[in-house]
């Protein structure tokens, strides 16, 4: 159903196109450009005032009785008594659970929703003030990264794995500070690592080894609270920092 309903708004889409002649595509381009800056500003404005925060990534399609949707509600709620926020995508799922999370323990839940042709629509966990809409996916991932102080990857799909790699790209280039970056589900990651180590690095030495020294598998939410902590600790830092 979700394909369908994806090849139909792709179909709409095309045939928009169509209709628009190539000056008019570029006249909707230029004009696009305020469009953007308005979101960069109300995101930087909005986001500055939240304080310390953590990224919870994973899949809009996690069930509320499935146990990766209830450990991101433990996780959140752990994380927001250590004294985090919590940043997620806004939507159902992971995202739901760990705003749900946030929430209950009384923390700072933020939800950065995006417009999409299905599945996305925002869950009732977010902080009332701290509800953002964007309609484009790259200014989005900017606020994603830009205000966390860690990253907490759940299980999920395409768009999970592109925020996780966007994140471990700009900490490998040091585009931004190295911050935490933890995947959970030894059981669902394990596969993708062992591929990056056995094929990415070791047979075609397309990163570094110790590029891996980057990421953390755990199974708990205490695991999570922990990894967070004792990065804080190393480096003599607060979440607030």
């Amino acid at each position: 159903m979700a394909f369908e309903q994806y090849e139909n708004e792709d179909q709409k889409i095309q045939e928009k196109l169509k209709q628009k002649t190539w000056n008019e595509i570029r006249t909707n381009d230029s004009w696009a450009i305020f469009k953007i800056m308005s979101e960069f500003v109300n995101g930087y404005e909005s986001m500055a005032r939240i304080g310390p925060c953590v990224s919870i990534f994973g899949s809009a399609r996690t069930k509320p009785d499935t146990k990766y949707y209830l450990l991101a509600e433990k996780i959140a709620y752990k994380i927001s008594k250590a004294g985090y926020g919590v940043i997620t995508g806004g939507g159902p799922g992971i995202m739901e659970a760990g705003n749900k999370g946030a929430h209950n323990g009384g923390g700072t839940s933020v939800g950065l929703n995006i417009e999409l042709p299905f599945e996305q629509h925002f869950n009732p966990y977010i902080d009332k003030d701290k509800n953002l809409n964007f309609d484009y996916f790259f200014v989005r991932k900017v606020m994603f990264v830009k205000y966390s102080q860690g990253f907490v990857v759940m299980p999920g799909g395409f768009g999970t794995l592109d925020e996780l790699f966007e994140a471990i790209t700009l900490i490998q280039t040091k585009k931004i500070g190295r911050f935490p970056i933890i995947l959970v589900g030894s059981e669902f990651w394990s596969g993708l690592l062992d591929w990056i180590k056995a094929t990415m690095i070791e047979k075609e030495h397309n990163a570094s080894p110790e590029d891996l020294n980057l990421i953390k598998i755990v199974d708990t939410e205490d695991e999570v609270v922990e990894v967070l902590d004792n990065f804080y600790k190393k480096y003599n830092l607060s979440p607030n920092f």
